[in-house]
């Protein structure tokens, strides 16, 4: 007991920074070249990136919580299964939130050049400091500002930027590019207009998310009927997951309701996300 109270003081120690020259000394080791001073590595700033990028993995100690109580190795099957598949969601739901980021951006973008086109400036330029202050073009950001500087095909460039997903409305700003240059007609106002059917859109899709939140809600509560009917049996004095992981008919119940749910949730979000299209 004794040593396991130093090995911890130890290492609440070292988590803290420590003192005196211990910690100055670290503090060196870990310094960069322009006299910055880079964080541990046992720090919480370099070790929450790893945990987020490794949520998945929580699926196995949920899982064992059930293995340990059924003494069944099933969930634990069941929670390995799953990583790959609540990695994929995860993915799925990051590059949706990017698109999001992506598209306010834009928006961002048109009211940003419209704004510097009025204050004065040439287009190129306007383009040039709203490119820099809403930072949406991602990759394409060199190939877009290069041609803005040096007179290059800025339209062109932003039709390659708008191939990124979230970022299709750049497509249209290469247009009201293109007619402001060829037909001589105001950049700004035309860029005033896409703001304005792009936020339309947008409050158009939020409402709609707003509208869809309910039938979302109504699928988590289905998907965990299966734990309240667990939760009663164990309520009524019996052994539900002794049943399910131990015996013959207990297993096929549990294979084909589980087959059952995973159907039922693949249909159900399928609809929803068709609505969200739509």
């Amino acid at each position: 007991m004794c040593a396991a109270a130093t090995c911890l003081g130890a290492a609440a120690w070292l988590i803290s920074g420590g003192q005196g020259q211990g910690s100055k000394r670290a503090r060196l080791l870990f310094a960069d070249g322009s006299g910055a001073v880079l964080p541990p590595w046992w720090s919480w700033e370099r070790l929450l990136p790893v945990i987020r990028l490794r949520r998945e993995w929580l699926c196995l100690p949920v899982a064992l919580v059930p293995a340990i109580a059924g003494e069944s190795p099933l969930p634990l099957i069941a929670g390995a299964v799953a990583v790959p598949l609540v990695r994929r969601w995860l993915r799925a739901r990051e590059r949706g939130k990017d698109e999001e980021r992506r598209a306010e951006g834009v928006i961002g973008l048109c009211g940003a050049t419209a704004g510097e086109l009025r204050a004065g400036l040439q287009p190129g330029q306007a383009l040039l400091y709203a490119a820099r202050s809403t930072d949406v073009l991602g990759e394409a950001e060199a190939s877009v500002l290069a041609a803005a500087r040096f007179g290059g095909d800025v339209p062109g460039a932003l039709r390659e930027a708008a191939r990124q997903p979230g970022a299709e409305g750049l497509a249209g700003v290469a247009a009201c590019w293109r007619v402001a240059v060829d037909g001589g007609a105001g950049l700004a106002a035309g860029l005033d207009r896409l703001e304005a059917a792009l936020q339309a859109e947008r409050d158009q899709r939020a409402e709609l998310k707003s509208q869809l939140a309910g039938a979302w809600s109504t699928i988590v509560l289905l998907a965990l009927l299966p734990m309240a009917g667990l939760a009663m049996g164990w309520a009524l004095g019996a052994d539900p997951l002794r049943v399910l992981f131990h015996t013959p008919a207990g297993i096929a119940c549990l294979v084909l309701g589980g087959l059952l749910e995973a159907a039922g949730l693949w249909w159900a979000g399928r609809i929803v996300r068709a609505g969200e299209k739509s």
